[in-house]
């Protein structure tokens, strides 16, 4: 699996259209979410969607946890990759690629003060309908499981990679000054960004989006 870069937060075809410009290769569209607002109507997703060209793709960002709920969800949006953030059984995971085998799932590792362990069952239990693991940020303060803007325990991400049969990318807190660290630290496969490029106004900034692809992209031609 080449590199990934994943921005998540699109707003509308403007900005999708600057991503892939910029070498954005994942588009990441938060949508039915327990905790904060979304940034379009998934009837406007689906529009955004649309203009989306290979070898770019969306990704669907979502808290469901039910595996027909969630094919649905994916369908209305014609994405063939989501990311699920909540906490979700083995049984709607293997149901999820029994129906869809051909949709990619890409399931959160949130990192919260000594849950290692509980993220290691998850990795050793689970990677089998896993095709790809994202680690975050748990928020002590709003009790925000990821999209928090904040950075985690890197040496807990790095021991994920090692332990992972599948590829991992990593989220939290990242910008343009610290991925390339953050790549030569945690060696992952892929890095994901919200915020941390994002103006003031709250939409994505083209001269930060595109120093943040450029320091990935040299962070993981260092690694190899």
């Amino acid at each position: 699996m080449k590199e990934i870069i994943q921005i998540a937060g699109v707003i509308d075809k403007p900005e999708a259209e600057m991503l892939m410009q910029l070498g954005v290769d994942y588009l990441g569209f938060p949508l039915r979410l327990p905790v904060n607002k979304e940034d379009l109507s998934e009837d406007e997703a689906v529009e955004v969607i649309k203009s989306i060209i290979l070898p770019h793709r969306a990704v669907l960002i979502t808290y469901l946890n039910n595996a027909e709920e969630i094919i649905g969800f994916c369908e209305k949006l014609n994405v063939g990759i989501v990311q699920l953030h909540g906490k979700i059984s083995g049984d709607e995971l293997i149901k999820i690629k029994q129906l869809r085998p051909d949709l990619e799932i890409i399931k959160s590792l949130v990192i919260a003060e000594n849950n290692f362990d509980e993220l290691e069952n998850i990795v050793s239990t689970q990677s089998e309908w896993i095709d790809v693991y994202i680690t975050d940020t748990f928020d002590p303060v709003t009790g925000a499981e990821g999209a928090t803007g904040k950075t985690h325990d890197w040496s807990i991400s790095r021991k994920i990679v090692e332990i992972s049969s599948k590829p991992v990318i990593i989220a939290g807190g990242l910008n343009p000054l610290n991925v390339k660290k953050a790549i030569l630290e945690i060696r992952p496969t892929g890095v994901d960004v919200h915020t941390g490029v994002e103006s003031n106004d709250g939409r994505k900034s083209f001269d930060l989006v595109k120093k943040f692809v450029e320091e990935s992209k040299e962070g993981f031609a260092l690694i190899g």
